[in-house]
């Protein structure tokens, strides 16, 4: 009987823990609210009386378990939390030397343990191990503990139980790989943060590339070459070498062709001279460059970057480069001289000396006031200056002149002689254009057929500039009833050519005209179209807008820049003049009235003797056979002179046909487009559906 009690009471002990009251409440009281909740297990785990105590006013019993649960938090451990790793490989070192198709070494892990305990390293895989040691002692590797399925070998690992830095170092070996006169080797992807390879080989003359590396060192010695890379341990490192290939182009004869590009820009006191040169090297190597260099030119700077000096001697620029040049160089040569102010003068040309082929072309501008007036070349044709390169066709001079470099087999003689009027500053006129008309003719499809004519006055600008709307083709330009083929900017405007006259406030007036289709989106039962104009880089005074509409529609337009009015004839007496001559004529598709198209009400006018119809279309049987002929000889001349590029420029004449509105608008700026609202609707008693 007492050894039954003696045995419940040491399970109870075991089970339970009970002290006073006055203990427990030394422990937090925010973790009186855990034993609380520990109390029923507590209240069934007890197997007899209560003992009251005469210092005490009752007594707690909790489990051992819970006990200590309630400690560790009313007394938390200073103890950090364990490291995320067992250990890390800091740092992976290779020492190789290739020997026939094997290379053979030493790898060098640096392994920082941070666990207590055994933990497992593991080697790079790919390595073939002869023999491991740990900090100077032999060392066993053993398999991992699980491999991928599509594993060709067993991953190893080292075994390590001291905490700390550990070097392990690994005898390994490699398989050179031989593919097509080169040779390589794989150092395999690591989870280390550095990895060093140093590799000799026992030969020389060899090049050696990387792949997934930096090479940090590469040297020779008598017997070896040598070479340090470093790289990341996650990617693989792969060394390729092959022996060095005797280049002998560096012996072979110099074959080089040039390109030569030359502004000359003519002031009142001297004259400015800048030139760029771009070399391209077909054979052999380029040491210096030779130009000619004209009497009486100073050159003040030669900048390339792989100019090292440059001098003038008996009237030759030789250009020494920095090192020999293999495929191309480029400098840009400043120079001055002193030639007229205005008059008759030749023009200095630079030359390229001991180049095979050169291209290229030059560039005559006037600086102020005045103008380039007649021209004589020899071994050179004219251009665009947006051909010529970023030198030419950023320039912005009212009065400039390009030629390009005719091709020839054999080096032609150049020659450039040119005549040069100046004008005092206050006689300079700005361009501008007095009138603007516009015809417009509408189909229902949505299709815009739009005749501008400009009544401009300009002895300044070269060119004027149009930028018709999105999607809108050219079909035909005219300067003073002429047919022109109009050049294009940068930016895909249209540059038309301007007539210049001498400087003066009574600078004449002449007629440009263009005529471009667009499409616009179909007309419904009723709606609102968007009918936007070209925009010009010249200020319009005045203009004028005729709209034909389909018969069917009744068409208006709210109050905008355009004001609705009755028709009247132009102000401008170049455009007023031009309807007062009748181009008849037939065009594919229909007929119609062009520029000089009088309304259908008037009688026809005969066209004065000597003018020259743009439109297609004969006048009279004479007349008809004249402008056929003097189109044939243009061409023919055209032809035998030389091949002309793209389409002949011809005239189609505007069809006025329809319900018409006019509008007109004042003080348009530069480079603005007009644009005016129109408001349709189908006329059901006109017939429409």
């Amino acid at each position: 009987m007492n050894s039954s009690n003696c045995c419940a009471q040491s399970h109870a002990r075991k089970l339970n823990f009970t002290f006073p009251l006055s203990q427990f409440q030394i422990l937090v009281p925010a973790l009186l609210l855990l034993a609380f909740l520990a109390a029923p297990s507590a209240g069934n785990a007890q197997t007899g009386p209560v003992e009251k105590s005469a210092h005490s006013t009752g007594w707690v019993v909790l489990s051992l378990d819970d006990y200590h649960i309630l400690r560790s938090h009313a007394y938390p451990s200073d103890r950090p939390d364990p490291p995320p790793v067992d250990a890390t490989l800091t740092r992976v070192d290779y020492d190789l030397r290739i020997a026939g198709d094997l290379a053979t070494g030493r790898a060098t892990l640096t392994v920082d343990v941070l666990k207590d305990g055994w933990v497992r390293v593991p080697i790079p895989t790919g390595l073939m191990v002869r023999e491991a040691r740990l900090d100077g002692k032999l060392v066993s590797l053993v398999p991992a503990a699980a491999q991928s399925a599509d594993a060709r070998s067993t991953q190893l690992t080292a075994l390590l139980s001291k905490p700390g830095r550990s070097i392990l170092q690994l005898d390994i070996a490699f398989q050179v790989a031989i593919s097509a006169g080169e040779e390589s080797i794989t150092l395999p992807s690591t989870s280390s943060g550095v990895t060093r390879a140093t590799v000799n080989l026992p030969r020389q003359g060899v090049d050696v590339r990387l792949n997934g590396g930096l090479l940090s060192d590469k040297s020779e010695s008598s017997t070896d070459s040598k070479w340090i890379a470093y790289c990341r341990g996650n990617s693989p490192l792969t060394f390729t070498w092959h022996r060095k290939l005797e280049d002998h182009h560096a012996t072979l004869p110099l074959r080089m062709r040039g390109s030569l590009t030359e502004l000359v820009g003519l002031g009142e006191d001297a004259t400015s001279i800048n030139a760029e040169v771009n070399l391209t090297i077909t054979q052999g190597v380029a040491r210096e460059a030779k130009l000619q260099i004209p009497d009486k030119i100073t050159v003040n700077q030669v900048l390339g970057a792989s100019v090292s000096d440059w001098e003038i001697k008996s009237g030759e620029l030789t250009v020494t480069f920095l090192d020999p040049v293999e495929q191309s160089a480029r400098f840009v040569i400043t120079a001055e001289t002193r030639l007229p102010r205005d008059g008759p003068m030749d023009i200095p040309l630079l030359r390229l000396l001991n180049t095979e082929h050169e291209t290229g072309g030059i560039a005559v501008e006037v600086l102020g006031a005045g103008e380039i007036k007649d021209v004589k070349s020899d071994g050179l044709e004219s251009a665009d200056a947006s051909d010529l390169g970023e030198l030419i066709s950023g320039r912005q001079s009212p009065s400039l002149a390009a030629f390009r470099f005719r091709a020839a087999s054999a080096a032609p003689a150049r020659a450039l002689a040119i005549n040069v009027a100046r004008y005092t500053p206050q006689a300079v006129l700005m361009a501008n254009i007095e009138e603007a008309r516009y015809n417009v003719l509408i189909s229902k499809e949505g299709k815009l057929l739009v005749q501008a004519r400009y009544a401009v006055r300009n002895n300044q600008r070269n060119f004027l500039k149009i930028t018709l709307p999105p999607g809108a083709t050219l079909w035909s330009a005219a300067l003073s009833g002429n047919p022109v083929r109009p050049g294009q900017s940068p930016d895909g405007a249209l540059l038309l050519p301007l007539e210049k006259a001498r400087a003066g406030e009574d600078a004449p007036l002449f007629a440009v005209e263009v005529l471009y289709i667009n499409r616009d989106a179909a007309w419904g039962d009723k709606g609102q179209s968007k009918l936007t104009l070209p925009a010009l880089d010249l200020p319009i005074s005045r203009t004028g807008l005729h709209i034909f509409n389909p018969p069917l529609f009744r068409v208006s337009s709210p109050p905008g820049t355009f004001r609705s009015q009755n028709y009247e004839e132009p102000s401008s007496e170049i455009l007023r003049a031009a309807t007062e001559f009748e181009l008849d004529g037939t065009v594919s598709g229909g007929s119609g009235y062009g520029i000089g198209t009088p309304k259908p009400s008037q009688p026809p006018a005969s066209p004065s003797p000597g003018t020259f119809s743009a439109g297609i279309g004969v006048a009279g049987a004479a007349a008809g056979q004249a402008a056929t002929q003097t189109l044939v000889d243009e061409y023919r001349a055209k032809s035998v002179s030389g091949r002309v590029s793209g389409i002949l420029p011809i005239h189609v004449s505007f069809p006025e046909v329809g319900p018409s509105l006019f509008f007109v608008s004042e003080l348009t700026s530069e480079s603005q487009a007009p644009t005016i609202e129109l408001t349709y609707q189908r006329d059901k008693k006109a017939g429409g559906k």
